[in-house]
């Protein structure tokens, strides 16, 4: 016995000659219609109007040759559900009338409506890239920030917009291409190891700071910051440039060349240069010995705020007040070594121009010492004022205490010096028992009878 594998109609229907239906069944695709409702209607009535036509020509077939074409139909089922059948009609004689066999075509018709989806996905998104690629050719182009894409790999130029074109006097590689003589070749001697240390950081820690490059033909100095990006090919970098603003020379009077450089290098305060949104862009040797870094390429491009007293509040209050004034001066605040160490400070800071900077000169200056000076000098106005000056730096509840404490000093002193030193006569001036006055002069160190003030 030979088994075939035939697969069975979802649908079969029993006509006569003139296509009324006498017998229905449906296979479990269809469970819960009831097939029956159709004994008696005329076959062309169960489909959607416009599918009438495809139904008489398979009646016709089968009535003159027998058998008729598949047509695919819109079948309407007893509840009403349309789904999409492909018949085929079969005369079985004269006498016995014509069947009618349909297959369901849900699979066939979501498969084929999930390809139509994809193409037309895919065709979304091809222009979409293409979009996206126009985009970032036109602001890659148009952009002021002399911007360059580096292969990973060789460190070949890539890519390079007009504006690092012209800046460092390169040839601007066509896209796509396999590259364009090695960056490294550009650079002076003494940068390339710092260079090549920066992409090293970057590959490692997904970020690097910034360092100041020798570039184009004047060599004047440019601060390079980079990233790392993956591409189709490989992994390249994304290199980009700005001046950093500081020349060589700052000022030049008359026929001599006064060295502004050297001088602001060498100088005893603090000095920093930052963008107008905090980065630092160059400090001098007594900045990086407040901050306890070893070398200005550690901290290029990090904000300044990172060490003051107050991180974010005190960079944005000084840049709000250098953009709206042109000028800040003598804002106290405490500056944070990278070991744990804190100085008083005072800075002072100016922008290029009278408004809207894109520089900013900031001078700190150590006061440590004088506020050391100025608290072992004397009353409770100067230690008021002392105390005053720690409002941001310490809590509310600190300070209070702080100030109680120089309060009660300052009475339990006067106190005594009206009685002659005699305590039983001072804990009665001041309304306290005496074993309360004894345990105050303890906690105050005041048991000499003569002691200050200490901070």
């Amino acid at each position: 016995m030979i088994q075939k594998s035939i697969a069975a109609p979802d649908v079969k229907l029993m006509l006569d000659i003139n296509g009324i239906i006498q017998e229905a069944s449906l296979s479990d695709t269809f469970a819960g219609e009831h097939p029956d409702d159709w004994v008696g209607r005329p076959w062309v009535d169960t489909v959607r109007p416009s599918d009438g036509i495809h139904l008489e020509l398979m009646l016709e077939d089968a009535r003159s040759l027998g058998v008729s074409a598949f047509r695919q139909v819109v079948q309407r089922l007893p509840s009403g559900v349309e789904a999409h059948i492909e018949y085929t009609t079969i005369q079985l004689g004269k006498d016995r009338g014509l069947l009618a066999v349909g297959k369901n075509l849900r699979a066939v018709t979501e498969l084929q409506n999930r390809l139509v989806e994809a193409q037309q996905a895919l065709e979304r998104d091809y222009w979409k890239l293409r979009e996206v690629e126009t985009r970032y050719r036109l602001l890659f182009n148009s952009s002021n920030e002399a911007v360059i894409i580096l292969d990973a790999r060789g460190l070949s130029v890539l890519e390079l917009n007009p504006a690092a074109a012209q800046a460092l006097g390169l040839p601007t590689p066509k896209p796509r291409s396999t590259g364009t003589g090695k960056f490294l070749e550009t650079l002076l001697v003494e940068d390339r190891e710092t260079f090549a240390n920066m992409l090293r950081q970057v590959r490692e820690r997904g970020k690097a700071p910034g360092i100041l490059l020798r570039l184009g033909e004047d060599r004047q100095p440019w601060l390079a910051r980079a990233s790392l990006m993956s591409s189709a090919a490989n992994e390249v970098f994304l290199v980009q440039l700005s001046p950093s603003g500081m020349p060589t020379t700052l000022y030049q009077g008359g026929s001599q060349v006064i060295p502004t450089e050297d001088l602001l290098e060498r100088g005893p305060d603090a000095f920093v240069v930052i963008d107008d949104q905090g980065a630092i862009l160059r400090a001098n040797r007594a900045f990086l010995d407040m901050v306890q870094m070893g070398s200005e390429t550690s901290l290029l491009g990090k904000p300044l705020g990172r060490w003051l007293g107050r991180p974010g509040a005190d960079l944005t209050v000084l840049l709000a007040n250098v953009l709206r004034l042109g000028a800040v001066r003598l804002f106290s605040t405490t500056l944070h070594g990278e070991h744990g160490t804190e100085v008083e400070v005072e800075i002072s800071a100016t922008g290029n121009t009278a408004t809207n900077p894109a520089y900013i000169g900031v001078f700190l200056r150590d006061i440590g010492r004088r506020l050391s000076t100025e608290g072992q000098a004397g009353g409770v106005a100067q230690w008021l004022d002392f105390l005053t000056k720690q409002v941001g730096k310490t809590t509310l509840r600190k300070l209070v205490d702080d100030t109680v404490e120089v309060v009660e000093r300052h009475y339990i002193l006067a106190a005594l010096e009206l009685a002659g030193s005699n305590r039983t006569v001072a804990a009665e001036l001041l309304g306290l028992s005496r074993q309360s006055l004894y345990v105050k002069l303890n906690r105050y160190g005041l048991e000499d009878d003569k002691a200050e003030p200490k901070r």
